[in-house]
């Protein structure tokens, strides 16, 4: 597990320093401040391998620039940018007990690493085919297969899950308990159709699911929220049982640890998937590690206050982090938010974590503002009074609690209607 992050002249500030909770870590700030900055270089400090572009130092800074990190039990290490390398450097030997590292990235691409299957050897070992330092999908690579140097190392979402429905395999049972662990709500639960064909064109076997609408519904034709669940749900499916199956080859224990790096969690999803998306993904990651006893962390960006109020009632300020990136005069900055529960999804609008005035349209808002500094002055132009009325007539709906104060205020003051 990830425990502490100290960056030095690389990202948006000059330092970021960041001592992580052991289960949950949520992030969230304005957009252009370096959210998905901090998961890139999370994964560079769990996997030693980058998902995309290296982090860049701070111009004319690269001698100074250096990211600190250290995993649960072991001492910190210090990589530094070597700017003739363009590269940054890495500690020789993985740490003792690396976790298994999955990074969903919000472009739909995603980035696996197993230390069963992609950790650097150590000098001490015997030379072996070289292993890829990471599994990286494009968006199209998870639905069809990754393909490296001519072999196959992952059939893909829909020939693997063709396969083990097939088979009627574990991992076959695995996903379809992992697909209604993380279906939107327990009256509408993903359930596994037949196999089927959509084209002449096409020869392999489709996947469906039955839904409300269509008991045969190919995935490939399924939403874009739903397509993301269902590739989340079997990359998870993938990744453990890949590495289980490393192990017993490898005849060694499986890891204990996985860290899940998730970018807008709630990307595509309706509020009402929202509420549930995060305590189901911890639920799926207990189920399938089973008896393992595997410890999960996750590090999560949203700009969900619905996904921040679901999580009230399971936040353990011991174990969870709430962290936010915001910007100053004194530049950009990290900080723990102390936890606290504030209720529904409007109230955690208009909190300092996303800092609106108003959760309503921004015309409502304005209208709302211009109306309580009309109701400050004792005396205001009938014809003033008209024309903020007019507005808030214009912006609000008929039941706004704002028209309470108003109409108080009208009534109390005199003011004409």
């Amino acid at each position: 597990m990830l425990e502490r992050l100290d960056l030095h002249h690389v990202g948006p500030a000059l330092r970021i320093e960041m001592a992580l909770a052991s289960r949950l870590n949520l992030i969230t700030g304005d957009n252009g401040l370096g959210k998905s900055f901090l998961l890139e270089v999370a994964w560079w400090a769990l996997t030693r391998t980058w998902a995309s572009y290296p982090a860049r130092p701070h111009t004319g800074l690269a001698d100074q620039a250096s990211i600190h990190y250290r995993h649960h039990g072991e001492p910190e290490v210090v990589s530094r940018y070597d700017l003739p390398a363009q590269a940054w450097s890495f500690a020789a030997e993985p740490p003792a007990g690396s976790a298994i590292a999955i990074y969903a990235r919000v472009d739909g691409s995603f980035s696996i690493w197993d230390p069963a299957r992609n950790a650097r050897q150590r000098p001490s070992q015997r030379p072996t085919p070289d292993r890829p330092s990471a599994y990286h999908f494009n968006s199209v690579e998870v639905w069809d297969g990754l393909e490296r140097d001519g072999k196959w190392v992952c059939n893909g979402l829909i020939r693997d899950w063709a396969s083990w429905q097939g088979r009627e395999n574990d991992s076959f049972h695995n996903l379809r308990r992992a697909l209604k662990r993380l279906s939107p709500d327990e009256v509408e639960p993903f359930d596994i159709g037949p196999l089927t064909r959509i084209s002449l064109d096409d020869a392999r076997d489709i996947p469906t699911l039955h839904t409300a609408y269509d008991p045969e519904m190919p995935i490939v034709l399924a939403s874009a929220a739903v397509k993301r669940i269902l590739i989340l749900a079997y990359l998870l499916v993938w990744t453990w049982q890949e590495h289980v199956q490393a192990s017993r080859l490898l005849q060694q224990p499986v890891s204990r640890r996985i860290v899940f790096l998730v970018d807008e969690l709630e990307s595509h999803l309706h509020p009402r998937w929202q509420r549930t998306i995060l305590r189901s993904l911890l639920a799926v990651m207990s189920a399938l590690t089973g008896a393992e006893q595997v410890d999960c962390q996750f590090l999560a960006v949203t700009h969900s206050p619905l996904l921040l109020a679901s999580v009230e009632p399971y936040f353990d300020p011991t174990r969870d982090a709430l962290w936010i990136l915001d910007s100053s005069n004194d530049g950009i900055g990290l900080r723990r938010e102390e936890w606290r529960r504030r209720g529904d999804a409007n109230t955690w609008l208009i909190s300092d974590i996303f800092n609106l005035q108003e959760p309503r349209s921004l015309e409502a808002e304005q209208a709302i503002e211009t109306a309580t500094q009309l109701m400050n002055h004792d005396h205001a132009p009938n014809e003033q009074i008209a024309a903020v009325q007019h507005n808030l007539a214009a912006t609000l709906p008929d039941v706004d609690p704002f028209w309470v104060r108003w109409r108080y205020w009208m009534l109390t003051s005199g003011a004409a209607p």
